[in-house]
C-alpha cells in the first residue's frame, strides 16, 4: 500500500551544502522529518553541484519517511553566472547590467527544460529571455527561432 503523503517542502540550498541550521533546520524539524538524515542524503546526492544554489521539493509523509526531487538551479542564478555579474539591475528598465548572447541563452533553456512549462526549446528561450529582461540583462542579436 501507498504511503499517506503528509505535505511537500520547498527550498532552495546550495548543493552539497546542506545543513541543520536555518533554513533547513526549521522547515524540516517542525514537520518532525529527521534533519541529519535529510543532510546526508542531500549532500551526497548533489556532490558534483557543490556551491550552486538547487531549489529541492521534499514530499514528507505521515510515517514521518521523506523522498526529495533536486531541480535545475533557478534561470536568474544561471543568468548571473552567463553575464558574469553578482546581481540584477535595480531599474531593469533603465539599467542595463550586462548582456548575454541567444546561444547562452539557449543553453541555459535547454538544460531546464525538464523543469519549466514549455513545450519547444523556442518558447523557453522567450521564457529565459524574459527573466534576463527583467534582472537588466540584454539578450544581443536577432531571436534565432522561427517568427
Amino acid at each position: 500500500m501507498a504511503k499517506e503523503i503528509a505535505g511537500q517542502i520547498k527550498l532552495q540550498i546550495k548543493g552539497g551544502a546542506a545543513n541543520p541550521s536555518p533554513p533547513v533546520g526549521p522547515a524540516l524539524g517542525s514537520k518532525g522529518i529527521n534533519i541529519m538524515d535529510f543532510c546526508k542524503q542531500f549532500n551526497a546526492r548533489t556532490q558534483e553541484k557543490a556551491g550552486k544554489v538547487l531549489p529541492v521539493v521534499i514530499t514528507y509523509y505521515t510515517d514521518k519517511s521523506f523522498d526529495f526531487v533536486v531541480k535545475t538551479p533557478p534561470a536568474a542564478v544561471q543568468l548571473l553566472e552567463a553575464a558574469k555579474v553578482k546581481g540584477g539591475s535595480a531599474q531593469p528598465n533603465r539599467t542595463k547590467v550586462a548582456s548575454v548572447t541567444w546561444e547562452q541563452v539557449k543553453a541555459i533553456a535547454e538544460d531546464k527544460m525538464a523543469d519549466l512549462n514549455c513545450f519547444t526549446v523556442e518558447s523557453a528561450m522567450r521564457l529565459i529571455a524574459g527573466t534576463a529582461r527583467s534582472m537588466g540583462i540584454t539578450v544581443k542579436g536577432e531571436f534565432p527561432g522561427n517568427n
